[in-house]
């Protein structure tokens, strides 16, 4: 009797999840992706869905579509609760238990509020398409709520925004707020002047976008500066409550309030009986396994890889480079040979910061201004999972950029807002 075919399962939808899947299309194995939802989501384009520029469904596909000529592969959506990696077994909220024979976790991160959980009904954070959703929702009730108000104070503190945390997720949110305020929406008010919206994006350490060079961190300042975003650095949030933001003694009051400051990885991390760093990352091997299960592989967000010493940064080429790797270092296993240890290669940054404005660091070469703008559509457009996407994408910001308009400004489910 011939022997049965390698169980590979796949935890995760996303970037790492989804390429590691595609790596093993003419492998000799059967795969089962897990997802707690149906879809792979572009996540460098969400924070357009939370600003109203694109629908969620221009930056998301059904995980099921994109792996459908995949004869080998079945997708399931049923959220994982534990991984037993003595018996190779995963526990499941909705379904009895998976075998596996070889494993690679992709479930990614989510915001972190360093030890305050309190604040995420306060301030949102963007990691999800229903975050996105509840940012887009606080975003345009702030607007509708000032045209109602009854003072100028309250009216001023309807039109405070706080971006808390000045990577490229905050800055985004931020570069972006101002230029919808003060462009398409002041026609439509009465009482309320959307041109006196209020931006203030504070970061805890010295500069904004630390991850570039000092001087592309210097030119995102003035250019976001420029739109009239208040810029705050060395501003650690101390407290947050409902009307205000606590910066030490200062209080400003706002009444929304938008979390990009930080990142904690997936639980899931912890039932792998591996080492994490502080953020709860998995420290693997230098193949991406496991220490100790050299059948269990970890990638994206949730791995703490190095490549030349250098901690690799938890963006979405790691996860794209390092799934596929994983998965065929499976293949390595399977046919007996010797697993190859991952270098991430880094083909740069990029950060969009408004209309026209965005930074991009390459090993060689800084680019800003509008090079660095049409480089930044062009390399998300061809990124985006699908034509229908590509195309739908194209549209709207073709529509965006001679209107200034949003054409998926839409309020809805307003309950917990």
């Amino acid at each position: 009797m011939p022997n049965p075919r390698p169980r590979v399962v796949i935890i995760g939808g996303g970037f790492g999840g989804l390429y590691a899947a595609r790596a093993l299309r003419h492998a000799a194995v059967d795969v089962t992706v897990i997802d707690r939802t149906n879809h792979h989501l572009f996540q460098p384009l969400l924070y357009q869905v939370a600003t109203a520029t694109l629908a969620p469904t221009d930056i998301t596909a059904p995980i099921r579509w994109l792996l459908r000529n995949q004869s080998n592969t079945r997708v399931l959506m049923v959220e994982v609760t534990g991984i037993d990696v003595a018996t190779r077994t995963i526990t499941c909220a909705d379904t009895g238990p998976l075998s596996y024979d070889y494993l690679i976790v992709a479930s990614g991160s989510r915001h972190s509020y360093f030890s305050h959980a309190e604040w995420e009904k306060i301030a949102p954070g963007l990691k999800s398409i229903d975050d996105a959703i509840v940012i887009r929702q606080r975003f345009l009730l702030a607007f509708e709520r000032a045209e109602t108000a009854t003072t100028a104070e309250e009216r001023q503190r309807l039109l405070t925004f706080v971006v808390v945390g000045g990577g490229p997720t905050g800055v985004e949110l931020a570069g972006m707020l101002p230029l919808i305020a003060r462009r398409a929406l002041p026609p439509e008010f009465r009482a309320a002047d959307p041109s006196s919206t209020r931006v203030i994006l504070l970061e805890g350490g010295p500069r904004v976008l630390p991850s570039f060079s000092e001087s592309l961190s210097s030119h995102a300042r003035r250019e976001l500066e420029e739109l009239g975003v208040e810029v705050r650095t060395s501003s650690v949030v101390t407290r947050l409550e409902r009307g205000a933001v606590w910066v030490g003694d200062e209080r400003i009051g706002c009444e929304t309030v938008f979390w990009a400051a930080g990142n904690e990885s997936s639980p899931l991390g912890r039932f792998l009986g591996a080492p994490l760093d502080r953020a709860g990352r998995v420290r693997v091997a230098p193949d991406l396994s496991v220490p100790g299960h050299s059948e269990v592989f970890v990638v994206g967000d949730l791995a703490d890889m190095t490549t030349d010493g250098k901690r690799v940064p938890g963006v979405a080429p790691a996860a794209m480079q390092s799934g596929p790797h994983a998965a065929r270092n499976i293949v390595r296993l399977i046919e007996g040979r010797v697993t190859k240890p991952f270098r991430y290669r880094n083909k740069g940054d990029l950060a969009t910061i408004g209309r026209h404005r965005a930074i991009a660091m390459f090993p060689s070469l800084e680019v800003w201004g509008k090079p660095a703008w049409w480089l930044w559509l062009f390399i998300h457009i061809m990124y985006l999972a699908g034509f229908r996407n590509r195309l739908s994408v194209l549209i709207e910001w073709a529509y965006s950029y001679f209107t200034y308009q949003r054409g998926a400004r839409l309020i809805t489910g307003r309950r917990g807002l």
